[in-house]
């Protein structure tokens, strides 16, 4: 059995990213990047001693999940973020929705647990969005 260190406990090398925080580390950068980036603009940005293949794999994940576009840039590619932050949650909430037998249960159990004011958003929105029939 492999033991693993724990999230956020120092290793050898530094403190240890919980799940996810590098990806979302890397996400956050190129959000505020103006234009596409390569692995060792990112590599450069992120502080602490990743290997340029660390942050390439990362950046290849995130472009297989759909959160990256990229190009070629000479011998390497630029990567360009698809969505902002509200896009990706939104894509997490569907997939989480899109994997649940009841949809009804969940969404009514989302809707009972809204503020007011998210409420009234969220009704505001579906109003703008017209009939489901023409949301697809």
């Amino acid at each position: 059995m492999t033991v693993r260190p724990n999230p956020g406990k120092p290793s050898a090398r530094g403190v240890r990213r919980g799940p996810g925080e590098l990806e979302s580390e890397v996400l956050a950068l190129l959000w505020v990047a103006r234009g596409p980036r390569t692995a060792a603009w990112v590599q450069t940005e992120l502080a602490g001693d990743l290997a340029y293949t660390t942050v390439v794999t990362i950046l290849s994940r995130l472009h297989d999940k759909g959160l990256l576009a990229r190009a070629r840039a000479g011998r390497a590619y630029a990567y360009t973020p698809v969505t902002d932050e509200a896009g990706i949650v939104a894509r997490r909430m569907r997939a989480l929705l899109d994997h649940e037998a009841d949809r009804q249960a969940v969404l009514a159990s989302f809707v009972s647990e809204l503020s007011a004011a998210d409420e009234s958003i969220l009704r505001a929105l579906l109003g703008a969005a017209g009939p489901a029939e023409s949301r697809g």
